[in-house]
């Protein structure tokens, strides 16, 4: 057991030395795929009638789930095969898929690619860069964003997909290093990963209030908050002792649940809310989806308005965390 610990370990240090290199195939991608061929053919065959819509939606979301989930348990037990050669291709499979689960650097890059053009003086083109690197990682409409919007935007993406591409990865791959100390014939840390990063795709990409996705995506939607429920409530719990603020934890996080708590989103609203309050950094307000103006709650209301450096220590601050979260793994690993 306590080599999968090493393997945790080398699968986070090999997320952070590369990321996701853009000239391999990633999981999500197939999962995407997937999806989106699904909801075609749901959209096609219901004719636009509600049941049948939310049906398909449901068939969507528990196929591909129980499919991601039971590739994971194959891998997984491959890679406990009594045959050296199975094994070890099994076993690097496996390392590279929870590696590839885990998406830090991935973030960080992302966000520093959308600030690096306006960090210090910039052009018309430099700020047309930021706003098209910002529509690679947001859903809100980006064309017109002002430098101090896209800032704002920068820093609640990565404040709330902390959550999402991170720590509740970490926390499925907790739960099943914990499984596995029941039973190696348990579903293990991929199968649990997987069936979470397949469940976040899906809310991701139909996930939303309006058409047809309304219905075919609420199944998906509603398991991604279901999933995401506890790793953002951790995420609240434990940021601010890796803080400077450590000490006035308990107010911090009572602010931040207050506010946090207006969000329409179960989950995001209290990820951004702690970021925010931890950090001293203003976020929430009118943003603009699809062509609708949609207004978020006020977070961090007495505090500036986020800056490139304010962006730069939520980048240092989750990766503090990270540790954290992997010291306690260990810690609770060896104790049981």
């Amino acid at each position: 057991m306590n080599n999968l610990i090493l393997f945790l370990i080398t699968a986070i240090f090999i997320d952070w030395l590369i990321g996701d290199p853009k000239q391999f195939l990633h999981p999500v991608e197939v999962i995407g795929w997937v999806i989106n061929f699904t909801r075609i053919l749901i959209e096609k065959y219901s004719r636009g009638n509600i049941l049948f819509l939310k049906i398909g939606g449901l068939l969507l979301t528990f196929n591909i789930v129980i499919i991601s989930g039971l590739t994971g348990w194959i891998i997984e037990q491959l890679s406990l095969s009594e045959s050296n050669i199975i094994s070890t291709i099994s076993s690097l499979v496996l390392l590279l898929l929870i590696s590839s689960s885990i998406a830090a650097r991935s973030l960080a890059s992302s966000c520093l690619d959308v600030i690096h053009p306006i960090e210090n003086n910039y052009s018309y083109l430099d700020i047309q860069n930021s706003r098209k690197m910002l529509s690679n990682i947001v859903g809100r409409d980006t064309s017109n964003l002002k430098k101090q919007e896209i800032l704002r935007a920068v820093a609640e993406t990565a404040s709330e997909n902390a959550v999402d591409g991170i720590f509740a990865p970490l926390f499925w791959i907790f739960i099943g290093i914990m499984f596995w100390k029941v039973s190696l014939y348990l579903p293990g840390p991929l199968s649990f990963v997987l069936t979470f990063k397949a469940s976040s795709t899906i809310d991701s990409m139909i996930g939303y209030k309006e058409g047809s996705l309304r219905w075919i995506g609420y199944t998906g939607a509603k398991l991604d908050d279901l999933m995401t429920w506890i790793p953002s409530r951790l995420v609240l719990i434990t940021l601010p002792l890796v803080s400077r603020s450590w000490n006035l934890a308990p107010e911090i996080i009572k602010k931040a649940w207050k506010e946090g708590s207006k969000d329409e989103s179960p989950n995001s609203g209290l990820s951004e809310a702690i970021f925010a309050n931890c950090l001293k950094i203003r976020m929430g307000g009118e943003n603009i989806y699809r062509g609708t103006k949609k207004y978020k709650p006020e977070l961090g209301k007495n505090h500036p308005e986020a800056n490139t450096r304010s962006i730069k220590k939520i980048i240092l601050s989750i990766v503090k965390l990270q540790i954290f979260w992997l010291l306690l793994i260990v810690i609770i690993n060896l104790s049981t």
